[in-house]
C-alpha cells in the first residue's frame, strides 16, 4: 500500500515521505480499514514537527474515516462493508496512523458512519469532536444549564457549542472576530461575545442575571483563569484541553475552595473507556440527526500531505484539514 511516513522530526516538506509499506493485518480483535479520509490536527502536526520520535518510524495521523475491508479473530464479521469513522490511529503506543491507504485499528475504536455523512466529513470527528465531548459532559448532563464555550469556533470548540446546543443547554461562545460569531450561532450559540472587544466575565454575568455559568468547555485554562473564575456559578464546573496562554498558571485556591468549584483537564488519549464509549455513540446518533456542521478546511491528496500539515500549522484553518488517499 501507499503511505506517507517519517523518520525524523522536522518541516512537513523536508521529513515526510510517500512509499510503498507492507498492508497492514488485523489482529485479535482488530479491523483492516481502507483509509478514504485521513484527518490532520494540531497534535499530528506538533509531533511532526519537533521533539524526540518514540518510533523509529511513523505513519502520522490519529483521525480518519473509510471501509472496513476485513477483520481479525474476535471481531464480528458484520464490520465488514461498514463505513465507518475511528480515531486514535497514530498515538501513544502505535506508530502507523491513518495517512496511509489502509489501516488495521481495534474495532473498539470505530464508530458508523452514517451513509449521508462524507467520508472527508467524518474525518473531522476523532480527536476534536471526542473532546468536545468529554470536555462538555465530564460533569454530566447540561439539560437546562448554561455553558460557556471559549473559542467557540474552533475544531474543539464548534463542536462543543454545536453538541451543547443538541444536549439542550443555554451555550454563550467567545470568539475573536465577527466572522467567528457568525460560525458559533450558525452551529447554536444563543449569545457570542467578542474577547476582544468585550468584557468577558461582565457580559456572562449580564446574560445570566448575575448567577454566572453551571459549566465552561474551555481551550486556554491557564490564559483565561481570571476570567474563568469570573463568570463561574457557586458549584461549577470547568473542564480544559488546552492551556497554552499560560501552562503554568497560578491557582487560588481559596477562591476555588469558596466556589465549591470542579476543575479538570480533558487528553482523549488516557480518557476513561467508558467516557469514551459514550461519546462515540453520542457523536454518531448526532451525525445522524443532519443537524450538524462538519467543516472541512482543506482536501489534499496523500502526495501532498505535507500541503495538509502546512496548513494546519498556518493558524488559519476552520474546522480540520482532510488527507484523501
Amino acid at each position: 500500500m501507499r503511505a506517507i511516513w517519517y523518520d525524523r522530526t522536522g518541516p512537513a516538506r523536508q521529513v515526510l515521505e510517500l512509499g510503498e509499506r507492507p498492508m497492514p493485518q488485523p489482529g485479535q480483535g482488530q479491523a483492516l480499514i481502507r483509509v478514504r479520509a485521513s484527518g490532520v490536527n494540531p497534535s499530528d502536526a506538533g509531533m511532526r514537527g519537533q521533539g524526540p520520535m518514540a518510533y523509529s518510524r511513523i505513519t502520522p495521523n490519529s483521525d480518519g474515516a473509510g471501509v472496513v475491508e476485513a477483520v481479525g479473530p474476535g471481531t464480528s464479521s458484520d464490520w465488514v462493508g461498514k463505513r465507518v469513522w475511528f480515531y486514535n490511529g497514530q498515538r501513544n503506543g502505535r506508530a502507523f496512523g491513518s495517512a496511509a491507504e489502509y489501516i488495521e485499528l481495534d474495532a473498539d475504536l470505530l464508530s458508523v458512519l452514517p451513509d449521508e455523512v462524507g467520508f472527508a466529513e467524518g474525518a473531522t470527528l476523532g480527536i476534536p469532536c471526542m473532546t468536545a465531548h468529554l470536555s462538555l459532559f465530564l460533569a454530566g448532563p447540561v439539560q437546562g444549564r448554561t455553558v460557556l464555550v471559549t473559542g467557540g469556533a474552533g475544531a474543539v470548540g464548534h463542536y462543543a457549542v454545536q453538541l451543547a446546543h443538541w444536549a439542550g443547554a443555554t451555550v454563550i461562545a467567545t470568539v475573536s472576530s465577527p466572522d467567528k460569531a457568525e460560525r458559533a450561532l450558525a452551529g447554536g450559540a444563543d449569545h457570542v461575545i467578542d474577547y476582544r472587544r468585550e468584557d468577558v466575565a461582565a457580559r456572562v454575568q449580564e446574560i445570566t442575571y448575575g448567577e454566572g455559568v453551571h459549566h465552561i468547555v474551555d481551550v486556554d485554562f491557564g490564559g483565561n483563569l481570571e476570567t474563568s473564575l469570573a463568570c463561574l456559578r457557586m458549584n461549577g464546573s470547568l473542564a480544559y484541553y488546552a492551556t497554552k496562554g499560560q501552562p503554568n498558571p497560578t491557582l487560588v485556591a481559596g477562591a476555588l475552595m469558596r466556589l465549591n468549584l470542579s476543575i479538570s483537564g480533558v487528553y482523549l488519549p488516557v480518557s476513561p473507556h467508558e467516557a469514551r464509549k459514550r461519546a462515540q455513540q453520542d457523536i454518531t446518533r448526532w451525525i445522524g440527526t443532519g443537524a450538524r456542521i462538519l467543516s472541512v478546511a482543506g482536501r489534499y491528496p496523500l502526495e501532498d500531505c505535507a500541503g495538509a500539515h502546512e496548513q494546519v500549522e498556518s493558524g488559519t484553518k476552520v474546522g480540520t484539514v482532510v488527507v484523501e488517499p
